[in-house]
């Protein structure tokens, strides 16, 4: 799916007739991520589903593993990596993109930091149970634009007595530019997001699946 106030047909040339394509004009310069997270949501027919930012690597042993917990249907939520998120450089970045091996990342841990210096993250790269994603109330639509989304959600499962899994091993995020989508424009942004998470911190079960049908 493409969001965007003109389609130049780019992205659909480059996916190829075998991928589903979809289009929808918008014409607002913030990424209401989480409505389309959504209607994809929606309109996917798969028993799983990914919800993957373009600037997440993961190595693919921990996505083997992570899938097989959601496909044994012990787990709901399967997260490829352990919470630890690594910074790619720019110049590790340009290494990458040649040549696309994920081993050449794991040699370089000694040159990256901790993505926001935290050792606990929850977003970026997530499997779910479609069934129970559905069932938590997908994406919460309070968030728009860049936001703390991933805690919300991830508090709202735990609340909910999901079952997560986590696999060992970190995760690569390839640094970029932030534009006004990849931080918080301005302060009302941070409190609307921040009142939003602690909502769902301080409710019950029963009062999400109340708010979330």
């Amino acid at each position: 799916m493409e969001a965007d106030a003109y389609n130049n047909g780019i992205i659909k040339k480059l996916l190829g007739p075998k991928i589903e394509y979809h289009f929808i004009e918008d014409y607002d310069s913030t990424f209401y991520r989480t409505k389309y997270l959504n209607i994809m949501t929606e309109m996917s027919t798969t028993p799983f589903l990914a919800i993957w930012d373009a600037d997440i690597i993961i190595s693919s042993s921990q996505i083997i593993e992570a899938i097989g917990k959601l496909r044994n249907e012990k787990y709901d939520i399967a997260l490829p990596y352990d919470g630890k998120v690594l910074d790619v450089p720019i110049s590790i970045r340009e290494l990458f993109i040649k040549n696309c091996r994920v081993g050449e990342l794991q040699k370089q841990h000694a040159k990256m930091d901790y993505l926001y210096k935290t050792e606990a993250l929850c977003g970026g790269a997530i499997f779910v149970n479609a069934i129970s994603y559905k069932k938590a109330g997908m994406e919460n639509l309070a968030f728009y634009g860049w936001a703390s989304e991933d805690f919300e959600r991830y508090n709202r499962w735990q609340i909910l007595g999901y079952k997560i899994h986590k696999a060992k091993g970190v995760s690569y995020h390839l640094f970029h530019p932030r534009g006004n989508n990849s931080k918080f424009s301005h302060h009302k942004q941070f409190m609307n997001s921040e009142a939003s998470v602690f909502a769902t911190r301080a409710s019950s079960a029963e009062e999400l699946r109340e708010r979330f049908k």
